[in-house]
Protein backbone atom coordinates (compact mmCIF):
# COMPACT_ATOMS: atom_id res chain seq x y z
CA UNK A 1 0.00 0.00 0.00
CA UNK A 2 2.77 2.46 0.95
CA UNK A 3 4.89 1.93 -2.25
CA UNK A 4 1.75 2.40 -4.39
CA UNK A 5 0.93 5.62 -2.56
CA UNK A 6 4.51 6.89 -2.95
CA UNK A 7 4.43 5.99 -6.64
CA UNK A 8 1.17 7.88 -7.15
CA UNK A 9 2.57 10.88 -5.26
CA UNK A 10 5.78 10.80 -7.34
CA UNK A 11 3.70 10.65 -10.51
CA UNK A 12 1.61 13.63 -9.43
CA UNK A 13 4.76 15.66 -8.66
CA UNK A 14 6.25 14.75 -12.05
CA UNK A 15 3.03 15.82 -13.71
CA UNK A 16 3.06 19.09 -11.79
CA UNK A 17 6.67 19.75 -12.83
CA UNK A 18 5.83 19.03 -16.47
CA UNK A 19 2.90 21.46 -16.38
CA UNK A 20 4.98 24.17 -14.73
CA UNK A 21 7.79 23.59 -17.26
CA UNK A 22 5.35 23.74 -20.16
CA UNK A 23 3.83 26.87 -18.69
CA UNK A 24 7.22 28.57 -18.38
CA UNK A 25 8.03 27.65 -21.98
CA UNK A 26 4.68 29.04 -23.07
CA UNK A 27 5.41 32.27 -21.21
CA UNK A 28 8.63 32.51 -23.13
CA UNK A 29 6.54 32.02 -26.27
CA UNK A 30 4.23 34.84 -25.05
CA UNK A 31 1.20 32.58 -24.48
CA UNK A 32 -0.95 34.67 -22.09
CA UNK A 33 -3.40 31.82 -21.30
CA UNK A 34 -0.58 29.58 -20.16
CA UNK A 35 0.87 32.39 -18.06
CA UNK A 36 -2.41 32.66 -16.16
CA UNK A 37 -2.44 28.88 -15.68
CA UNK A 38 1.08 28.91 -14.25
CA UNK A 39 0.20 31.74 -11.88
CA UNK A 40 -2.86 29.83 -10.62
CA UNK A 41 -0.81 26.66 -10.11
CA UNK A 42 1.79 28.55 -8.13
CA UNK A 43 -0.87 30.17 -5.92
CA UNK A 44 -2.47 26.76 -5.26
CA UNK A 45 0.91 25.25 -4.45
CA UNK A 46 1.73 28.01 -1.96
CA UNK A 47 -1.72 27.65 -0.35
CA UNK A 48 -1.26 23.88 -0.06
CA UNK A 49 2.14 24.25 1.64
CA UNK A 50 0.72 26.78 4.09
CA UNK A 51 -2.30 24.59 4.91
CA UNK A 52 -0.20 21.46 5.53
CA UNK A 53 2.33 23.37 7.61
CA UNK A 54 -0.21 24.90 9.99
CA UNK A 55 -2.25 21.71 10.54
CA UNK A 56 -1.64 20.16 13.99
CA UNK A 57 -2.10 16.48 14.86
CA UNK A 58 -5.26 15.83 16.85
CA UNK A 59 -6.93 12.78 18.42
CA UNK A 60 -9.37 10.82 16.34
CA UNK A 61 -12.92 12.10 16.78
CA UNK A 62 -14.20 8.68 17.78
CA UNK A 63 -11.67 8.43 20.61
CA UNK A 64 -12.52 11.89 21.93
CA UNK A 65 -16.21 11.04 21.86
CA UNK A 66 -15.93 7.67 23.57
CA UNK A 67 -13.36 8.41 26.28
CA UNK A 68 -14.64 11.00 28.79
CA UNK A 69 -12.06 13.49 29.87
CA UNK A 70 -9.87 13.12 26.78
CA UNK A 71 -7.84 16.29 26.59
CA UNK A 72 -8.62 17.09 30.24
CA UNK A 73 -6.29 17.35 33.21
CA UNK A 74 -5.21 13.72 33.20
CA UNK A 75 -5.85 10.93 35.72
CA UNK A 76 -8.07 11.65 38.67
CA UNK A 77 -10.76 13.67 36.92
CA UNK A 78 -13.90 11.68 37.46
CA UNK A 79 -16.26 13.41 35.08
CA UNK A 80 -16.58 14.20 31.40
CA UNK A 81 -14.66 17.28 30.31
CA UNK A 82 -15.72 19.16 27.21
CA UNK A 83 -12.52 21.24 27.19
CA UNK A 84 -14.32 24.47 26.31
CA UNK A 85 -12.64 27.44 28.06
CA UNK A 86 -16.02 29.06 28.68
CA UNK A 87 -17.53 26.00 30.38
CA UNK A 88 -18.12 26.65 34.07
CA UNK A 89 -18.00 22.93 34.79
CA UNK A 90 -14.70 22.16 33.08
CA UNK A 91 -12.67 25.37 33.50
CA UNK A 92 -10.51 26.13 36.52
CA UNK A 93 -8.61 29.02 38.09
CA UNK A 94 -9.29 32.72 38.47
CA UNK A 95 -11.25 32.89 35.22
CA UNK A 96 -13.75 30.39 36.61
CA UNK A 97 -14.10 32.34 39.89
CA UNK A 98 -14.86 35.54 37.98
CA UNK A 99 -17.46 33.83 35.78
CA UNK A 100 -19.15 32.27 38.79
CA UNK A 101 -19.33 35.61 40.59
CA UNK A 102 -20.64 37.34 37.47
CA UNK A 103 -23.30 34.64 37.17
CA UNK A 104 -24.35 35.09 40.80
CA UNK A 105 -24.56 38.88 40.39
CA UNK A 106 -26.69 38.48 37.27
CA UNK A 107 -28.99 36.08 39.11
CA UNK A 108 -29.34 38.47 42.09
CA UNK A 109 -30.21 41.40 39.79
CA UNK A 110 -32.96 39.38 38.12
CA UNK A 111 -34.32 37.80 41.29
CA UNK A 112 -32.94 38.43 44.79
CA UNK A 113 -29.96 38.14 47.10
CA UNK A 114 -32.23 36.51 49.70
CA UNK A 115 -30.91 33.13 50.80
CA UNK A 116 -27.68 33.57 48.83
CA UNK A 117 -25.31 33.83 51.81
CA UNK A 118 -23.82 30.37 51.48
CA UNK A 119 -23.68 30.50 47.67
CA UNK A 120 -22.06 33.95 47.82
CA UNK A 121 -19.49 32.69 50.30
CA UNK A 122 -18.73 29.67 48.14
CA UNK A 123 -18.36 31.67 44.92
CA UNK A 124 -16.27 34.42 46.55
CA UNK A 125 -13.77 32.02 48.13
CA UNK A 126 -13.99 29.04 45.79
CA UNK A 127 -10.26 28.78 45.15
CA UNK A 128 -9.48 28.69 48.88
CA UNK A 129 -12.16 26.08 49.57
CA UNK A 130 -10.95 23.77 46.80
CA UNK A 131 -7.30 24.05 47.80
CA UNK A 132 -7.99 23.59 51.50
CA UNK A 133 -10.16 20.48 51.35
CA UNK A 134 -8.82 17.27 52.94
CA UNK A 135 -7.75 14.55 50.51
CA UNK A 136 -10.75 12.37 51.33
CA UNK A 137 -13.21 14.94 49.85
CA UNK A 138 -12.00 17.21 47.07
CA UNK A 139 -14.71 18.24 44.60
CA UNK A 140 -12.92 19.25 41.43
CA UNK A 141 -15.08 22.18 40.29
CA UNK A 142 -17.39 23.67 42.92
CA UNK A 143 -17.63 23.35 46.70
CA UNK A 144 -20.64 24.74 48.58
CA UNK A 145 -19.53 25.42 52.16
CA UNK A 146 -21.32 24.41 55.37
CA UNK A 147 -23.07 21.36 53.91
CA UNK A 148 -23.16 18.23 56.09
CA UNK A 149 -20.64 15.79 54.66
CA UNK A 150 -20.63 12.00 54.71
CA UNK A 151 -19.58 9.37 52.17
CA UNK A 152 -23.02 7.69 52.25
CA UNK A 153 -26.46 9.07 53.05
CA UNK A 154 -29.48 7.19 54.42
CA UNK A 155 -32.37 6.42 52.10
CA UNK A 156 -34.53 8.89 54.03
CA UNK A 157 -32.31 11.76 52.84
CA UNK A 158 -34.32 11.72 49.59
CA UNK A 159 -37.14 9.41 50.63
CA UNK A 160 -39.71 10.42 47.99
CA UNK A 161 -37.40 9.94 45.02
CA UNK A 162 -35.79 6.78 46.41
CA UNK A 163 -39.21 5.16 46.82
CA UNK A 164 -40.27 6.21 43.30
CA UNK A 165 -37.11 4.76 41.79
CA UNK A 166 -37.47 1.49 43.68
CA UNK A 167 -41.11 1.14 42.60
CA UNK A 168 -39.93 1.72 39.03
CA UNK A 169 -37.30 -1.04 39.27
CA UNK A 170 -39.16 -3.52 36.99
CA UNK A 171 -39.68 -0.80 34.37
CA UNK A 172 -36.04 0.29 34.27
CA UNK A 173 -34.77 -3.30 34.29
CA UNK A 174 -37.11 -4.25 31.43
CA UNK A 175 -35.95 -1.37 29.24
CA UNK A 176 -32.30 -2.15 29.99
CA UNK A 177 -32.80 -5.78 28.96
CA UNK A 178 -34.36 -4.62 25.69
CA UNK A 179 -31.34 -2.39 25.05
CA UNK A 180 -28.84 -5.11 25.94
CA UNK A 181 -30.07 -7.26 23.04
CA UNK A 182 -28.30 -4.84 20.68
CA UNK A 183 -24.85 -5.81 21.96
CA UNK A 184 -22.49 -7.82 19.78
CA UNK A 185 -18.90 -8.95 20.11
CA UNK A 186 -17.57 -6.49 17.55
CA UNK A 187 -19.15 -3.10 18.13
CA UNK A 188 -20.52 -0.61 20.64
CA UNK A 189 -24.29 -0.22 20.11
CA UNK A 190 -25.65 3.18 19.19
CA UNK A 191 -26.23 5.45 22.17
CA UNK A 192 -23.74 3.74 24.49
CA UNK A 193 -20.48 5.31 25.68
CA UNK A 194 -17.26 3.60 26.71
CA UNK A 195 -15.55 5.16 29.74
CA UNK A 196 -11.89 5.01 30.73
CA UNK A 197 -11.10 2.47 33.44
CA UNK A 198 -8.04 1.09 35.18
CA UNK A 199 -9.08 -2.36 33.94
CA UNK A 200 -12.04 -3.89 32.12
CA UNK A 201 -15.08 -2.27 30.49
CA UNK A 202 -17.41 0.40 31.86
CA UNK A 203 -20.27 1.39 29.56
CA UNK A 204 -23.00 3.99 30.09
CA UNK A 205 -26.26 4.75 28.30
CA UNK A 206 -27.03 8.41 29.16
CA UNK A 207 -30.55 9.81 29.30
CA UNK A 208 -29.36 13.12 30.75
CA UNK A 209 -25.75 14.21 30.21
CA UNK A 210 -24.45 17.31 32.02
CA UNK A 211 -27.96 18.69 32.36
CA UNK A 212 -28.98 18.07 28.74
CA UNK A 213 -31.50 15.46 27.65
CA UNK A 214 -30.09 12.89 25.20
CA UNK A 215 -33.23 12.78 23.07
CA UNK A 216 -32.45 9.68 21.01
CA UNK A 217 -31.68 7.60 24.10
CA UNK A 218 -34.76 8.88 25.95
CA UNK A 219 -36.96 7.78 23.05
CA UNK A 220 -35.55 4.27 23.42
CA UNK A 221 -36.34 4.25 27.17
CA UNK A 222 -39.61 6.23 27.34
CA UNK A 223 -40.92 4.80 30.61
CA UNK A 224 -37.60 5.30 32.40
CA UNK A 225 -37.50 8.87 31.10
CA UNK A 226 -41.02 9.49 32.44
CA UNK A 227 -39.86 8.11 35.78
CA UNK A 228 -37.05 10.68 35.80
CA UNK A 229 -39.58 13.45 35.20
CA UNK A 230 -41.54 12.43 38.30
CA UNK A 231 -38.55 12.89 40.65
CA UNK A 232 -38.60 16.00 42.84
CA UNK A 233 -34.86 16.44 43.35
CA UNK A 234 -33.29 15.34 40.06
CA UNK A 235 -30.63 17.75 38.71
CA UNK A 236 -32.37 18.06 35.38
CA UNK A 237 -31.17 21.52 34.26
CA UNK A 238 -27.71 21.81 35.77
CA UNK A 239 -24.34 20.85 34.26
CA UNK A 240 -23.71 18.63 37.30
CA UNK A 241 -26.82 16.55 36.57
CA UNK A 242 -26.68 13.14 34.89
CA UNK A 243 -28.87 10.07 34.57
CA UNK A 244 -27.71 6.89 32.87
CA UNK A 245 -27.61 3.12 32.82
CA UNK A 246 -24.15 2.09 34.03
CA UNK A 247 -22.66 -1.33 33.20
CA UNK A 248 -19.48 -2.88 34.61
CA UNK A 249 -18.25 -6.08 33.03
CA UNK A 250 -16.59 -8.76 35.20
CA UNK A 251 -13.02 -7.88 36.07
CA UNK A 252 -13.55 -4.11 35.73
CA UNK A 253 -11.91 -1.66 38.12
CA UNK A 254 -12.72 2.07 38.05
CA UNK A 255 -9.73 4.10 39.24
CA UNK A 256 -10.20 6.23 42.37
CA UNK A 257 -11.45 9.71 41.55
CA UNK A 258 -13.48 12.66 42.83
CA UNK A 259 -16.74 14.03 41.47
CA UNK A 260 -17.03 17.69 40.44
CA UNK A 261 -19.18 19.05 43.30
CA UNK A 262 -20.71 18.41 46.71
CA UNK A 263 -24.13 19.93 45.90
CA UNK A 264 -25.46 16.60 44.66
CA UNK A 265 -25.94 13.03 45.84
CA UNK A 266 -25.42 10.22 43.39
CA UNK A 267 -28.15 7.59 43.53
CA UNK A 268 -27.57 4.05 42.23
CA UNK A 269 -30.63 1.84 41.73
CA UNK A 270 -29.35 -1.75 41.53
CA UNK A 271 -30.62 -3.59 38.43
CA UNK A 272 -28.19 -6.54 38.22
CA UNK A 273 -25.85 -6.99 41.17
CA UNK A 274 -23.82 -10.24 41.08
CA UNK A 275 -21.49 -11.16 43.91
CA UNK A 276 -18.01 -9.69 44.06
CA UNK A 277 -19.15 -6.16 43.16
CA UNK A 278 -18.38 -3.27 45.50
CA UNK A 279 -18.50 0.51 45.75
CA UNK A 280 -15.94 2.20 48.02
CA UNK A 281 -16.56 5.86 48.99
CA UNK A 282 -14.28 7.66 51.41
CA UNK A 283 -12.68 4.34 52.29
CA UNK A 284 -16.04 2.75 53.23
CA UNK A 285 -17.17 -0.26 51.16
CA UNK A 286 -20.80 -0.94 50.26
CA UNK A 287 -22.53 -3.49 48.04
CA UNK A 288 -25.43 -2.86 45.68
CA UNK A 289 -28.72 -4.74 45.95
CA UNK A 290 -31.21 -5.36 43.18
CA UNK A 291 -34.24 -3.10 43.42
CA UNK A 292 -32.65 -0.95 46.14
CA UNK A 293 -31.11 2.54 46.01
CA UNK A 294 -27.70 3.49 47.33
CA UNK A 295 -27.03 7.21 48.02
CA UNK A 296 -23.49 8.59 48.22
CA UNK A 297 -21.57 11.84 47.88
CA UNK A 298 -19.24 11.39 44.92
CA UNK A 299 -17.13 14.43 45.84
CA UNK A 300 -15.45 11.96 48.22
CA UNK A 301 -12.66 9.82 46.80
CA UNK A 302 -14.42 6.76 45.40
CA UNK A 303 -13.98 3.71 43.24
CA UNK A 304 -16.03 0.72 42.07
CA UNK A 305 -15.13 -2.73 40.88
CA UNK A 306 -16.63 -5.99 39.65
CA UNK A 307 -14.57 -8.87 41.00
CA UNK A 308 -16.97 -11.60 39.94
CA UNK A 309 -16.45 -14.35 37.41
CA UNK A 310 -17.30 -13.98 33.71
CA UNK A 311 -20.34 -16.26 34.07
CA UNK A 312 -21.79 -13.91 36.73
CA UNK A 313 -22.57 -11.33 34.06
CA UNK A 314 -22.29 -7.53 34.34
CA UNK A 315 -23.13 -5.27 37.26
CA UNK A 316 -25.85 -2.85 36.13
CA UNK A 317 -27.23 0.18 37.97
CA UNK A 318 -29.46 3.09 37.03
CA UNK A 319 -27.55 6.18 38.10
CA UNK A 320 -29.33 9.48 38.87
CA UNK A 321 -27.89 12.70 40.31
CA UNK A 322 -30.12 14.23 43.01
CA UNK A 323 -29.77 17.45 44.98
CA UNK A 324 -27.99 17.26 48.31
CA UNK A 325 -30.88 17.40 50.83
CA UNK A 326 -29.37 20.40 52.67
CA UNK A 327 -29.20 22.66 49.60
CA UNK A 328 -32.18 25.01 50.04
CA UNK A 329 -34.70 25.72 47.28
CA UNK A 330 -33.41 29.29 46.72
CA UNK A 331 -29.86 27.98 46.49
CA UNK A 332 -30.90 25.34 43.98
CA UNK A 333 -32.51 27.97 41.79
CA UNK A 334 -29.38 30.13 41.89
CA UNK A 335 -27.04 27.22 41.22
CA UNK A 336 -29.21 26.08 38.29
CA UNK A 337 -28.86 29.59 36.88
CA UNK A 338 -25.07 29.82 37.42
CA UNK A 339 -24.39 26.31 36.15
CA UNK A 340 -26.98 26.21 33.36
CA UNK A 341 -25.88 24.02 30.40
CA UNK A 342 -24.14 26.08 27.73
CA UNK A 343 -23.69 29.10 29.99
Amino acid sequence: MLPEWLGAWSWSLDGLRERIGAGIQSVRDCDSTAAVTVACLLVLFVWYCYHVGREQPRPHAAVAALVPGAGGRGPGRGFECCGAPACARCAHGDGLDHRLYAGLQEYAKRYSWAGMGRVHKGVREQGRFLRGRPAIQKPEVFFLPDLPTAPYFPRDAQKHDVELLERGFPTVLGEFEALSKAFSNCSLPQGWRANSTARGDWLTFPLVSRGVCVAGNCRRCPRTYRLLGSLRTCLASNVFGNACLSVLSPGTVIAEHYGPTNIRLRCHLGLKTPGGCELVVGGEPQCWAEGRCLLFDDSFLHTAFHGGAAEDGPRVVFMVDLWHPNVAAAERQALDFIFAPGR
